[in-house]
């Protein structure tokens, strides 16, 4: 076992391990450039973990070995980080409850970057200073192309779904998933927890019939080839999508990348929306958070049932 490197993280002692370790053998990217990075993206990524239940996907021995997912904080974990406990209706494990961690501070982000944690996943909703599970104050739509399709045509399908939320008083915003598609989020007011999901299912099927060589909404993976999947099912509160800035398990260490509209609407290759851990320290040296506005007071209500 290589010897723990104790550093000072928000006045916080951690003990780093493994930091030479390769975690994405094709790049060379090592768990110490993994930290570097977390460490580094905090300020922008802070807010968007903020209040929301984390569940982290770890890979301990690399992109290239085994992992899983981790809702329940380890025992092992320091008293300073932050759970809350929450049902788990439908856990695998047939677990009545799980505490997650909450992940507010750097020193908390850099604990989780240390247990090989490169995907954090998080929910449309959040919680309170209790504990309190509040309604869903995002609206998120996951497109995902059927091969030949890839993130070019996602783009196409963002630009027709984004005009047709502009027409419900409804605005999108756009990032790469990190892996081959793209995603959108809308910032609404918090409502009850399955109108989010219906709203985007009626929204993904009308797409779907007015552009049927195009979408499909349906998830059966034969009717996918060459086209573009809208998942609606994200918005399900028992799911969880990668949140921004969070790192992808790739051959490469992508990163879920909040793009422009102008980028999306001159995306033309899938590597114009390819950005790994070093580029987006940039970009967000060069733009800051293309997402902030996510976090806006200033949110619009979903249409009502009809």
């Amino acid at each position: 076992m290589s010897e723990a490197t104790p550093v000072r993280v928000d006045g916080r002692t951690l003990k780093l391990t493994n930091l030479d370790k390769v975690l994405y053998p094709g790049h060379g990217f090592t768990k110490g450039e993994v930290i570097d990075y977390y460490a580094r993206i905090a300020p922008v990524l802070l807010p968007h973990l903020a209040n929301r239940a984390l569940t982290l996907k770890r890979y301990p021995n690399g992109v290239d070995g085994t992992s899983f997912f981790e809702k329940n904080v380890s025992r092992h974990a320091p008293d300073w980080v932050r759970t809350v406990r929450l049902e788990t209706p439908g856990s695998s494990r047939g677990a009545e409850h799980a505490d997650y961690a909450v992940v507010e501070d750097t020193a908390t982000l850099v604990w989780a970057a240390n247990l090989a944690a490169l995907e954090l996943h998080i929910p449309q909703w959040t919680v309170g200073p209790r504990g309190a599970r509040h309604d869903p104050d995002l609206l998120v739509f996951d497109l995902d192309p059927g091969a030949p399709a890839t993130v070019v045509e996602c783009c196409r399908v963002a630009e027709l779904l984004r005009e047709a939320l502009a027409e419900d008083g409804l605005t999108a915003y756009a990032k790469t998933s990190g892996s081959k598609g793209l995603q959108l989020y809308v910032p609404i007011s918090p409502v009850d927890a399955e109108r989010p999901r219906e709203y985007a299912h009626e929204l993904a099927e009308r797409l779907a019939g007015e552009h049927p060589r195009q979408i499909v909404s349906k998830m059966v993976r034969a009717l996918r080839g060459g086209k573009v999947l809208i998942d609606w099912s994200q918005n399900n509160t028992a799911k969880t999508t990668i949140a921004p800035y969070s790192l992808r398990a790739r051959e490469n260490p992508t990163v879920s990348t909040p793009v422009t509209w102008a980028e999306v609407q001159g995306c033309a290759s899938p590597q114009d929306l390819v950005f790994t851990a070093p580029e987006v320290l940039d970009r967000v040296a060069e733009h800051g958070d293309l997402l902030a506005d996510l976090r806006s007071e200033d949110r619009a209500s979903l249409p009502r049932r009809s």
